[in-house]
């Protein structure tokens, strides 16, 4: 099957724009029942941060798309990280030395500074001239001689084939016209990310490139490579970016693309998976809901279409209550979230803390299961509007006196109501024997009745219907919050 490889610099956390491409590599894979490369990229060391590799790789673990070779994991074409591959980049730009299709190149930083700065000056784009391309085999060996520092440069040929990508078609890109030969090889022994990602694509048998389209005009310069190495080269399949719905990029300074924060406000990754997929293309259809299993099975590399993927993150929470639903719903996903919301419960209300009875599997449960499809993140249930759920409330008796002068009248019917209720209570049901309950009182409104009753349960005045908040909180635990409020 097919190799694919997703290489992330450990320069930060992983943001909803490389995990779009991670996740398209993983479906290609899975797809054809192939392998999933994770490969780091840290040759440019001084923006490496400490702990972001092993972050990167634990957030692909934490969406569901774990890589099946990685630093992490191992595996058979290692090492899996650039740094540690410097003798392989080494050798490669000495196979190009030797056949002439790369030189060393002596310029000074501050040669390549007053390059620069002329060409802006003209308002041309800054390229290397390719001085050092015409040094005799004598010249070079002064210069090595008296020791001079050195970058080792791919020598650019005019005349470049075009490719089929996968997703773009037909392209290529004059890039000896454009551009001058650019670095292979640093003056610290570290490759750059041409060199790198070739040499590393071939050794490790990387069949397909699918990665962002800014390289999408390098790839005519990597071929070069290619075919200067004599290597045969692997499809590239350019992705659309993720853009910002009005079409900017996505914002990593504002630190709301990063995994971590999704992860810690409580977004389930199928979420997340299925909005960046949803706003992109390559599938089959566009509906919510979509697991990964459903993604990788409508997926098609000939359906992604070539313009920007926008993004409307004001969406996600409406993502995630169709996720957390499916969740709620699913026997062995339900029970993660029962021991997830006992967490909440008591990290919120631990120091107020009710009723180890609060807590009781069977009654967070029910509450999962009844507040199913209304609650777009588990942490909603941990709002002071369901404070009532974990915290008994304290209500005067004034209070309620001032709603119905039958209080206690209502309180027995509905206590009395309750303690007949041997088979489990449904909403349905519930609602009946409260219409018929205020048909017993003299001159309480049904209305009035109701907020009565809402307000001894939850001390609030708004929330879910009353017959629900009954059913939740069950025949015990209702009976004694109004026999609470009577005698208050």
């Amino acid at each position: 099957g097919p190799r694919v490889r997703f290489g992330p610099s450990p320069t930060g956390f992983l943001h909803l724009g490389g995990l779009r491409t991670a996740l398209y590599n993983y479906i290609f894979a899975k797809k054809h029942q192939g392998t999933f490369v994770l490969r780091v990229e840290d040759t440019d060391q001084n923006r490496v941060v400490p702990g972001a590799a092993e972050a990167i790789e634990d957030m692909l673990g934490w969406a569901g798309v774990s890589p099946d070779e990685s630093p992490g994991r191992g595996g058979p074409h290692g090492p899996y990280v650039q740094s540690l591959r410097l003798e392989l980049y080494r050798g490669a730009s000495e196979a190009l030395l030797a056949t002439g299709a790369a030189y060393r190149c002596f310029c000074t930083p501050q040669r390549l500074e007053l390059l620069r700065r002329e060409a802006l000056r003209c308002q041309q784009t800054p390229r290397y001239d390719n001085r050092c391309r015409h040094l005799t085999p004598a010249e070079v060996a002064q210069k090595l001689s008296q020791g001079l520092d050195y970058v080792v440069r791919f020598r650019l040929e005019k005349g470049v084939e075009p490719f089929q990508d996968l997703v773009y078609g037909w392209n290529k890109h004059e890039v000896a016209e454009v551009e001058g030969d650019p670095v292979i090889l640093k003056g610290d022994g570290f490759p750059t990310y041409h060199l790198a990602n070739v040499v590393d694509d071939h050794h490790m048998g990387i069949t397909h490139v699918l990665r962002g389209t800014e390289w999408l005009t390098s790839t005519s310069k990597h071929l070069l490579l290619y075919k200067a190495f004599g290597w045969e080269p692997p499809q590239f399949g350019h992705l659309p970016l993720l853009m910002n719905k009005d079409g900017g990029k996505l914002s990593k300074r504002q630190g709301d693309i990063f995994l971590e924060r999704f992860a810690r406000d409580g977004f389930l990754p199928e979420a997340l998976l299925d909005i960046i997929t949803n706003c992109g293309s390559g599938f089959a259809e566009k509906q919510m809901g979509r697991t990964l299993e459903e993604l990788i099975s409508q997926f098609e590399i000939g359906r992604i279409t070539t313009h920007s993927a926008l993004l409307d993150l004001e969406m996600l929470p409406e993502f995630n209550r169709i996720h957390l639903a499916r969740h709620i719903e699913n026997e062995g996903l339900r029970q993660r979230l029962v021991r997830e919301l006992q967490g909440l419960v008591q990290h919120v209300y631990g120091d107020q803390q009710v009723h180890p009875e609060v807590l009781d599997k069977e009654y967070v449960e029910r509450v999962l299961l009844l507040r199913k499809g209304h609650i777009s993140l588990l942490k909603n249930l941990v709002s002071s509007d369901y404070s009532y759920l974990w915290v008994r409330p304290s209500v005067s008796r004034q209070n309620l006196q001032v709603i119905s002068a039958e209080l206690d009248e209502i309180g027995k019917l509905v206590i009395g109501l309750m303690t007949r209720q041997t088979a489990a209570l449904t909403v349905e049901k519930l609602n009946k024997e409260l219409r018929s309950l205020q048909k017993q009182t003299r001159d309480t409104k049904y209305s009035s009745m109701m907020q009565l009753l809402r307000l001894a349960l939850t001390g609030q005045q708004h929330g879910p219907s009353v017959a629900e908040m009954m059913v939740t909180l069950g025949p015990k635990e209702v009976s004694g919050r109004i026999h609470r409020a009577l005698c208050s």
